[in-house]
């Protein structure tokens, strides 16, 4: 009798916000196994151990509820993304510190992600606005990350490689799925392979002088190729054989 009132003192005496919380995580995990169409109210109200009535007091509905996962997913992957790059030494690790924190926040919160990537079965306006809210989020970060080290790139351009990238970065995570074996740290290093040359070559534009023709037609003249690679030109590579 003593335990069970300790219990359920123990109950009492746990906060609005912290009561949300845990909420929150039981409502991620049925709505991650089950889907939203599919869960229940009711089975959530059951695992948190409070009734039907008084979950819908907190959430409203079960819309509502699934907003307020979201909400708390979107602010976790910021949070997580925002403090990999804050230790960043340069700007070529602040990119790759944000992109495996990115699929880090995949693989250590499974729930949050399946909601976000699930986003085909979440019916209602106001439920795709929030997911794009979350994706104009990333977007965002992930602009300021290139901004950081591409300062002369017009906004334009920036948008377009933010875009991409976060593009990018939803593909490749649901990539992983049928490939577990790929870990945050490997999938991380195929993205960088992908974007750090192209990255690069932004960036050696806006340093390297223009390029202006040459002085004769007998000099030797040289046509740059993807990744840095050069090829000789027809007329040069005669002289060579003559």
């Amino acid at each position: 009798m003593e335990i069970a009132q300790r219990a359920g003192s123990g109950r009492k005496r746990m906060s609005r916000a912290e009561r949300e919380q845990q909420i929150l995580g039981i409502a991620e995990e049925v709505f991650a196994e089950r889907g939203y169409q599919a869960a229940a109210m009711d089975d959530i109200a059951q695992r948190v151990g409070l009734s039907k009535p008084m979950l819908y007091e907190y959430f409203g509905s079960k819309e509502g509820l699934l907003l307020a996962c979201l909400e708390r997913a979107k602010r976790e992957l910021l949070e997580c993304t925002s403090a990999a790059a804050a230790s960043a030494e340069s700007p070529e690790q602040l990119l790759h510190d944000g992109l495996l924190a990115f699929f880090r926040f995949g693989e250590d919160h499974k729930q949050s992600w399946a909601l976000l990537r699930n986003e085909s079965a979440v019916p209602g306006m106001e439920l795709d606005t929030e997911l794009e809210g979350i994706r104009r989020q990333q977007v965002g970060f992930t602009s300021d990350m290139l901004r950081m080290s591409l300062p002369e790139t017009d906004e334009y351009r920036m948008e377009a490689f933010a875009e991409a990238i976060i593009g990018a970065c939803e593909r490749m995570a649901l990539w992983r799925e049928n490939h577990p074996e790929v870990t945050p740290e490997m999938a991380t290093e195929h993205l960088m392979a992908l974007i750090g040359p192209s990255l690069s070559g932004e960036a050696r534009s806006f340093s390297e002088p223009a390029y202006s023709e040459p002085a004769s037609s007998e000099q030797t003249s040289v046509t740059w190729e993807p990744l840095g690679r050069t090829t000789r030109s027809p007329e040069s590579s005669s002289h060579d054989q003559g």
